[in-house]
């Protein structure tokens, strides 16, 4: 298997590999985890997996500033391969992104990423939180209990109005969607990553999944 890490200068992209191998290796799986830029990989891979931290926009002109890399991620994607948004990589997943400018997202998944609404806490929203879901909603939730604990650190969120690709929430100030998935592309507000068993299970979830 062959797992592709999409680097476009932003964060948490060892860690998100380590992640990935540690999970494989759970699995009993021969996978071959890579951290790169060049499109002709992320063409080739058998997962693509898109982590991304700091502001939207940055996010997503740091990933079109890489020749070629955002055409072949999504000629990819849509050929079938898995994806795997985490944090900002799944907010890109939007149709737009409000923080500081309107940005253009992918697409895949209605609503734009906007300011959470806190009601007098403090942002960001940083730490352990509850993910709340329907247990067998998605194979991505497989192994985990309502209730159970992800790390999340974000002042934005995806707000929709289109709750058939929400698959988990959290609550901060109000409700936040922390898990999307529609067909082949799923993304986690939080940090797999830094999410130990959980997000190991999430991640081992992912490369077993079969959409």
């Amino acid at each position: 298997m062959r797992i592709a890490v999409i680097d476009y200068g932003s964060g948490n992209l060892a860690s998100a590999a380590r992640g990935l191998e540690l999970a494989a290796s759970r699995l009993g799986l021969d996978a071959t985890v890579s951290i790169t830029d060049d499109a002709g990989i992320v063409g080739d891979a058998d997962r693509i997996v898109l982590p991304g931290q700091g502001a939207f926009a940055d996010c997503a002109h740091g990933l079109a500033a890489r020749p070629g890399l955002a055409a072949a991620m999504h000629r990819r994607v849509e050929a079938g391969a898995p994806f795997l948004g985490i944090c900002v990589g799944m907010q890109l997943m939007a149709e737009r992104g409000l923080e500081h400018e309107t940005t253009p997202g992918f697409g895949w998944i209605r609503g734009d990423i906007a300011p959470i609404r806190a009601d007098g806490l403090r942002l960001p929203h940083m730490g352990w939180n509850e993910l709340a879901f329907t247990p067998g909603a998605h194979p991505l939730l497989e192994g985990l209990t309502p209730g159970d604990h992800a790390y999340f650190v974000h002042s934005y969120a995806l707000r929709t109005d289109d709750r058939s690709t929400v698959i988990a929430t959290t609550s901060y100030g109000e409700e936040i969607v922390a898990m999307v998935a529609t067909g082949n592309r799923a993304g986690t507000q939080f940090h797999v990553e830094k999410s130990q068993e959980v997000g190991l299970t999430i991640l081992g979830n992912f490369l077993r999944w079969m959409p």
